[in-house]
């Protein structure tokens, strides 16, 4: 019955999406305990590996998230001595967010976590690939609603 019911909880793409959300997330937790991050702070860590120095304002939009949010993140990795937070020389608003030393050279683990999460999903690159472009492209379309 639970098959034809609009309303079922396992129905619902919204639940599955969230549900796999979570478990990703968790999938995370136990890979990026051993480099001393969060799931959150793991996404601002890749975003810096791609592009060192960007502004707080540019890594809160790319994760889709408030630049108040992300502050107290930003500052505990700092604390780790992972990143450092650098004001505008014409504007003290403007805060960029530049790796350390330390921030770098804990790219190789990161690429080591990556490795790990793709090879226990247990699909093929290409099924990974493939669904990687749904979700983003699901994104896409919710976003104009």
């Amino acid at each position: 019955m639970t098959q034809r019911d609009p309303l079922a909880l396992d129905n619902q793409l919204c639940f599955a999406l969230y549900s796999t959300s979570l478990a990703m997330t968790q999938a995370y937790k136990p890979l990026l305990e051993p480099l001393g991050l969060t799931y959150t702070q793991y996404t601002i860590m890749l975003i810096l590996w791609e592009q060192d120095g960007v502004t707080l304002k540019s890594i809160a939009d790319r994760l889709g998230q408030k630049s108040g949010s992300l502050t107290p993140v930003i500052k505990r990795m700092e604390s780790q001595g992972l990143v450092k937070r650098i004001r505008g020389k014409e504007d003290d608003r403007a805060l960029s967010i530049a790796l350390t030393e330390s921030g770098k050279v804990l790219r190789t683990q990161g690429l080591e976590v990556n490795r790990c999460l793709a090879e226990s999903c247990g699909i093929s690159l290409q099924e990974m690939e493939t669904l990687k472009t749904t979700l983003l492209e699901l994104k896409t379309r919710i976003s104009k609603i």
